[in-house]
């Protein structure tokens, strides 16, 4: 999986750091999770929970995840988070002080403001993860349909307003319908 991921990275950025570290949180009370964010260096890390990995069933399971972590590096997701964050919390900031609120009020609009801003996109993040992830798995040679099926067994995020990732029914049909196309 790494040698696609980081062969997608490639064929799909300019100047991104693609040389994808995997690593597994070994704490025991780490929650079912894989995640991705960048070391100090800015070399992407694809993290897997111990519990993660007891939960997954089969190879295809692991290579949709690890190929869904990995897109959100190649698509610039943290990036855009954090750009939308500042917008929000900018926004939300002016906003207060405009109706004259004093500073701690500021800074909670400020906060809550980055908070909405971070989380505007984040449903659409995931199922282009979703939809990259299902192509780098592919080209890595597993069967994304059956790396979806985990979708199948863990809790249902429904569509809630400001919800972090889109309900799991959607989910399993952008790995359907970009698996059409491939």
């Amino acid at each position: 999986m790494e040698p696609i991921a980081e062969s997608e990275c490639r064929q799909r950025t300019s100047g991104a750091n693609c040389d994808f570290k995997i690593v597994v949180e070994s704490n025991p009370r780490a929650p079912s999770n894989a995640s991705q964010s960048l070391d100090a260096n800015g070399r992407p890390v694809l993290t897997f929970s111990v519990a993660l990995l007891a939960d997954v069933r089969n190879s295809d399971e692991l290579a949709f995840i690890l190929g869904h972590e990995a897109a959100h590096h190649i698509s610039g997701h943290i990036n855009r988070a954090q750009e939308s964050a500042a917008v929000g919390g900018l926004l939300g900031g002016v906003l207060a002080a405009a109706v004259g609120a004093d500073a701690a009020t500021v800074e909670t609009v400020q906060n809550l403001g980055a908070t909405v801003g971070a989380r505007r996109y984040s449903k659409a993040y995931e199922l282009e993860a979703d939809q990259l992830g299902t192509i780098i798995a592919y080209r890595a040679g597993y069967n994304p349909i059956r790396g979806a099926a985990f979708f199948t067994r863990i809790p249902d995020p429904g569509d809630r307003f400001l919800g972090s990732h889109p309900p799991n029914a959607q989910r399993i049909e952008t790995v359907r319908r970009t698996m059409a196309t491939l």
